[in-house]
């Protein structure tokens, strides 16, 4: 990186680092009626909450309903940590895992806006590792017409895969490589890049580690490590002041505990609050899955793209480049988004989130053009631009469920008044 341009970063993490208290304001609460839902069918949200509790699905949970950037419900449920008996609470922190992605995404295109990456560059403009990279095939490795670019890596058609959700001979190699166990990002992306491709670049659709890659170009890119600039130039500026790779000792009181689910009634610990990963700095900050957050947290930063990126005076990013954010970027062949079996109808994939493209059967509540995902603790997001709508569903249950995003979903759209 050019001197001017690592000084450029420096100056601008010193004047964010110094006034951290210009970007305090919080989002406000109202009546429901203030924003044009009904009080009386959001009521109905505590019930449908506890009554999975009681029936021994979740421990805990937490509920924010916002509507024309004002909060018009947010309630807890259950206990954060079963075992301590820690209540739920507003400010509880929880794994948000695959959550991490659009926080990255917007990242990345923080760096598009500035002219330091496009969107058109195949990856090995910054990961040079990658410039041999092969596809599998039955009948042995192939050249790609072309290589990934950073659009296919943000709608995850690159051709990369995850390892983790899915049997190809593809996954079996990621599986056999551990990514995550290298010490580094830069030597992630070089145990990956000595993988195959999973399909032809923008022809498909899979989960992967695109959005670890991205997190190493910014690194590249900036000259400070992944987790440095989303703390200085995402988390700071968004007053995110509980978000990040780390919990704090001081924040150990407000982490929650996760759980394996049978989904039949029995839930286990799987994790407490001193889960190493999440209390010691991670050799890998992964920008796939690697961070923790709070409600609060999570919807000032959802705001913000809801704001066409801005909130409270704080511009990341510009109206249009969000709107590619939050509009699908597949290609018909591309499409739906799936999970195996799972096959999500009419639901394709901006630079950032999954994206509704019509009505469908997979799940009928889902409105045309709402966008959202999830993590792998069954926490859930979903925004409806038509009604200018955000609601955040959070919890720590493993393995991932839509159980309360599905119990909930009609429930608060049919709220929506006018």
């Amino acid at each position: 990186m050019q001197t001017s341009t690592r000084v450029t970063w420096l100056a601008r993490i010193l004047i964010l680092t110094a006034s951290p208290s210009l970007f305090a304001t919080e989002i406000p609460e109202v009546e429901p009626d203030q924003v044009g839902l009904s009080a009386e069918q959001l009521e109905k949200i505590g019930p449908t909450v506890t009554g999975l509790i009681d029936a021994n699905r979740l421990v805990g949970g937490s509920v924010i309903v916002a509507r024309h950037g004002k909060i018009a419900y947010f309630q807890t449920f259950g206990q954060q940590d079963r075992e301590a008996q820690m209540p739920m609470t507003r400010d509880t922190i929880f794994r948000i895992y695959s959550m991490s992605k659009a926080i990255t995404s917007l990242a990345t295109l923080m760096l598009v806006e500035q002219g330091q990456i496009s969107l058109d560059d195949v990856i090995s403009d910054h990961l040079p590792e990658f410039a041999d990279v092969k596809i599998w095939t039955p009948d042995g490795l192939v050249r790609p017409q072309r290589l990934p670019t950073i659009q296919d890596m943000l709608c995850h058609a690159s051709g990369l895969v995850d390892g983790g959700t899915g049997n190809s001979p593809v996954h079996k190699l990621y599986q056999a490589a551990k990514p995550y166990e290298s010490a580094s990002l830069a030597e992630m992306s070089q145990r990956i890049s000595k993988l195959p491709l999973l399909f032809e670049p923008g022809t498909d659709w899979t989960y992967s580690f695109s959005m670890d890659m991205l997190g190493r170009i910014i690194e590249i890119k900036t000259g400070v490590s992944f987790d440095t600039f989303l703390e200085q130039q995402v988390f700071l500026p968004l007053d995110m002041k509980d978000t990040g790779f780390v919990v704090p000792r001081a924040k150990a009181n407000r982490f929650a505990a996760v759980y394996n689910s049978d989904q039949q009634g029995q839930l286990t610990l799987r994790a407490g609050p001193e889960e190493a990963r999440f209390r010691n700095q991670p050799n890998i900050p992964s920008g796939g899955g690697g961070l923790v957050s709070t409600q609060r947290d999570y919807l000032r930063f959802l705001q913000l793209v809801a704001n066409g990126g801005e909130l409270y005076g704080t511009r990341l990013l510009k109206p249009e480049t969000v709107a590619l954010m939050t509009t699908n970027q597949l290609a018909a062949g591309a499409m739906p988004v799936s999970f195996g079996a799972q096959v999500r109808t009419a639901v394709g994939h901006g630079l950032g989130f999954a994206v509704c493209t019509r009505k469908n059967t997979w799940d009928p509540a889902m409105q045309k053009g709402e966008y959202g995902w999830g993590g792998a603790a069954s926490t859930h997001y979903w925004c409806s631009p038509e009604d200018d709508l955000i609601v955040i569903t959070m919890e720590q249950t493993m393995p991932h469920t839509f159980l309360l995003e599905k119990a909930l979903k009609d429930v608060i759209y049919k709220a929506v008044q006018n």
